[in-house]
């Protein structure tokens, strides 16, 4: 099976609850569109989301997302210059970095920002004749590649590209919580609990699997491609 999740955001213990429900085995995979760090509630773990996906048994596979990419550049810049100038760096905007200093070494980390940096910005998979692109905000053809922050943030076409996404394929992203989006009042675009659950357009052809982890009444969403099953962390 291949299961996609939304945004992470720094939510061990609500990442926890949905590997619970998937019970992934040795056979499966799993795909994270991104953000899987900074932010995280009353209780942030970059370090517990970090440990546990990297010992997920099965195939796991990790999409770039523009909070990974922002962590992994400000890690290098840190790191960059003699330790009497750090003090001189502004501060990282999040909190993913402050923690993860205090329980991870310098060499650690810099390994940690050179893998995200190696992250694909999106994967093409085919499941049973239907084609799938995953990425972090906005997907792109495949024989047309985009700049990296397409993938990560979207463009000033990202509405249009919900409503009519990319033809021949079905498009799976994050990075838009689906209680903010423009049609967030029709409710037959919510695939379970309005506003906090899985968005997909008219055409069938676009889900949007960001559901506010990461804030406090937010959630953390999973679907399963072969069934369509989806999981929610609470």
């Amino acid at each position: 099976m291949h299961y996609v999740m939304g945004d992470i955001h720094n939510e061990s213990v609500k990442l926890q609850r949905v590997l619970d429900q998937i019970d992934i085995s040795v056979d499966d995979e799993l795909i994270v569109l991104g953000d899987l760090f900074d932010r995280g509630g009353a209780n942030p773990d970059p370090v517990g989301v970090y440990f546990i996906l990297s010992g997920i048994q099965g195939k796991c596979t990790w999409i770039r997302g523009n909070h990974d990419q922002w962590l992994a550049d400000y890690i290098k810049k840190y790191y960059s210059g003699p330790k009497k100038k750090r003090q001189k760096i502004s501060p990282y905007t999040y909190n993913s970095f402050d923690i993860m200093r205090q329980r991870i070494t310098e060499i650690d980390l810099l390994n940690l920002a050179d893998f995200i940096l190696g992250l694909p910005l999106q994967k093409e998979i085919v499941i049973e004749d239907r084609k799938y692109l995953l990425a972090h905000a906005m997907t792109s053809y495949p024989s047309v590649p985009q700049a990296k922050d397409y993938y990560m943030r979207g463009n000033y076409d990202l509405d249009a590209f919900f409503l009519e996404g990319i033809d021949g394929y079905i498009s799976i992203c994050g990075h838009t919580p689906t209680a903010n989006l423009l049609w967030k009042n029709d409710r037959t675009m919510y695939s379970d609990e309005y506003m906090k659950s899985i968005w997909r357009n008219k055409k069938g052809n676009v889900y949007l699997l960001d559901c506010g982890c990461g804030f406090e009444s937010g959630r953390l969403a999973c679907m399963c491609l072969e069934t369509g099953e989806r999981y929610y962390s609470e």
